[in-house]
């Protein structure tokens, strides 16, 4: 009897499958959003459309206006359905080392050759990517289970220079929640909290009143 070891691939394929993502049917939402940065409070209120493009509406203020829709933005972009191939049909996969938390390495060849992952648990827990000419690093701590997917729950990120390795900016940790409205997962509250130079800032980005939107007619 011979044991067949998943490919690296298809290892990495089931967990990125495993992501929650928003169907071809979702309509967009609107939703109230309050906004604190360290001592400071700003409310307005925030539209993503069914083709998930963010809007901001009510905020005055530049800076504010420009986090809250960075948020709604990000939110967006991580709930499109991608197909595999779409995002990984020109990068190899081989496998890397095991931690002592069972997370598998998953080393990158090919367009994305220098990136890496780590999948535990049929969830990816780790992202080592060179994005807009910077290395991003996020770690998972803990994660929604959806039945329909996970969301990630408790996370980090760092930037790092490519060519030398130095870190760039703070390390930020994130706090994210979900609410169900209608059959779709939306985040209702998002807190992160960044350390530069022992300086502690926190931004946090409650969503209420968060309501779908009538589904477009075809």
């Amino acid at each position: 009897m011979t044991v067949t070891q998943l490919s690296a691939q298809e290892l990495f394929r089931a967990a990125y499958e495993n992501r929650y993502t928003w169907d071809k049917n979702f309509p967009g939402y609107t939703a109230n959003i309050t906004f604190k940065h360290d001592d400071k409070v700003f409310t307005g209120k925030v539209i993503i459309s069914a083709n998930l493009k963010a809007e901001v509406l009510d905020v005055d203020d530049e800076p504010a206006q420009k986090a809250i829709h960075g948020q709604a933005w990000e939110i967006a972009i991580h709930r499109i359905r991608r197909s595999f191939e779409d995002t990984h049909s020109a990068n190899t996969f081989s496998y890397g080392k095991t931690d002592e938390t069972g997370a598998v390495e998953l080393l990158m060849g090919g367009k994305a050759e220098g990136d890496k992952y780590k999948v535990r648990n049929n969830e990816v827990c780790h992202v080592h990517r060179l994005i807009h000419g910077t290395y991003v690093t996020i770690d998972t701590f803990s994660s929604h289970n959806t039945g329909e997917g996970y969301l990630s729950h408790r996370y980090d990120s760092v930037y790092h220079d490519p060519k030398t390795g130095e870190q760039k900016g703070g390390r930020s940790e994130f706090i994210d929640e979900y609410e169900k409205v209608g059959k779709y997962f939306i985040l209702n509250r998002r807190e992160i909290r960044t350390e530069t130079a022992g300086q502690v800032s926190i931004q946090e980005f409650i969503f209420s009143d968060i309501k779908l939107l009538e589904p477009v007619a075809a």
